[in-house]
């Protein structure tokens, strides 16, 4: 075991708990890591709620990554079972909740986009899990047990409760339960450290809580930071539109990651890439290019990076999407399965209901399932990205 951990506290805001001074008796995580005689249990969960994963969320992915790379073993926990209720941290008002349909095609998806980050292939070194494996076997007396280890005075301390408590905003009674039930995922899986974001750190001590009550020896947690999208002032959101998806076409990724405003560029390499930090180049632009190239080159290969940022050289805007006229859409209104069709995307408009039916059809990143879907006017599509699969795009123009 290495003891420079450059790697641990890389893009970390903090790590808990944390000795007192020199002399404490308890225990650090580095301590942890250099005394242990086994591989150390690394848990970050997700819960499936949407589609699509941005570059924000792979932060945590990729320290993931970093434990694996020294020798430990990477829990993923997929919140299949809690996804259905929804993390109620930050949420002004009650989550929809979700099908099960609905997770398990979410959960697919996400899967699907960690594979450039994770080592999926060697034995040892990866766990996936889903937590209906043990939150769907929970009787009234265990839900008894879990309720009874906190009182409600403390869990309106977490945020966001508090907040809609004072605006008598409804908190109903089995949001109470989400922190206990990704608590006891901790319990489940024995974990030894579990991940989360700055906004988590509430969950992940109720984790090292239930622990120490079934007998564990409590996990430390890591937070890390919550990424500010592309528009420089807010974090990362697909509904604000500041986003970088992993599903993203290459052009796409290049093109918007070359635009990060100057002062978050430090942040972006940090979190985002494995570079030295101290040998960037020092010009803004330059910067901007180097980012761009090395993000995309991580999930689409050297060779698409370099088509990538050949295209924004040249000048295209969107990077190398080819375009797709809809003045060759015979007429509208028309269905998607049809555009599908006529841009080349499926070799016919059957192929094309049968892979939205499977959820491989995207505009503009968001999937498309129903085979109805229905276009009145090209004006819907002007601009659009049309995506089968992984490596299938059209940008659809007039």
């Amino acid at each position: 075991m290495t003891q420079d951990f450059a790697w641990l506290h890389r893009g970390v805001v903090e790590v808990f708990p944390q000795p007192v001074d020199a002399d404490s008796k308890s225990e650090s995580l580095e301590k942890r890591l250099l005394t242990t005689n086994q591989p150390l249990r690394i848990k970050w969960g997700i819960d499936p709620t949407g589609a699509d994963i941005h570059v924000g969320h792979s932060i945590p992915v990729r320290k993931l990554r970093a434990f694996q790379d020294a020798g430990h073993t990477a829990v993923l926990i997929i919140g299949d079972f809690t996804a259905r209720i929804g993390d109620p941290t930050g949420k002004s008002e009650v989550r929809s909740q979700l099908t099960e349909a609905q997770v398990v095609q979410n959960a697919q998806t996400y899967l699907d986009q960690l594979r450039p980050i994770l080592d999926f292939d060697t034995p040892g070194r990866l766990e996936i899990r889903y937590n209906s494996e043990w939150l769907s076997q929970l009787d009234l007396g265990k839900v008894l047990e879990l309720l009874s280890t906190m009182t409600v005075g403390q869990m309106l301390a977490k945020e966001g409760f508090a907040e809609r408590y004072k605006k008598e905003n409804p908190i109903f009674i089995h949001e109470f339960l989400y922190p206990l039930m990704q608590g006891y995922d901790s319990v489940a899986i024995k974990a030894d450290v579990e991940l989360g974001a700055t906004d988590q750190k509430f969950n992940i001590a109720v984790g090292r809580d239930l622990q120490r009550h079934f007998g564990q020896t409590p996990q430390f947690g890591m937070l890390l930071p919550i990424l500010i999208g592309t528009d420089g002032a807010q974090k990362m959101s697909k509904s604000l539109n500041n986003y970088v998806g992993l599903s993203e076409h290459p052009g796409q990724k290049y093109q918007k990651l070359q635009g990060v405003p100057d002062h978050l560029l430090s942040q972006y390499f940090e979190l985002l890439t494995d570079l030295p930090l101290d040998q960037l180049p020092e010009n803004p632009r330059d910067r901007q290019t180097l980012l761009a190239w090395e993000v995309v080159k991580q999930y689409h290969g050297e060779t698409a990076a370099q088509e990538a940022k050949e295209a924004a050289q040249s000048g295209g805007k969107e990077g190398a999407v080819p375009e797709f006229s809809l003045a060759d859409v015979q007429q509208f209104p028309t269905k998607l399965a049809y555009i599908l069709n006529v841009t080349g995307l499926c070799k016919s408009t059957g192929e094309g209901k049968r892979k939205i039916q499977e959820g491989g059809v995207r505009l503009d990143g968001d999937r498309i399932t129903d085979v109805d879907t229905t276009f009145a006017d090209p004006a819907e599509l002007q601009g659009k990205v049309l995506q089968v699969g992984k490596n299938k795009f059209v940008r659809l123009v007039s």
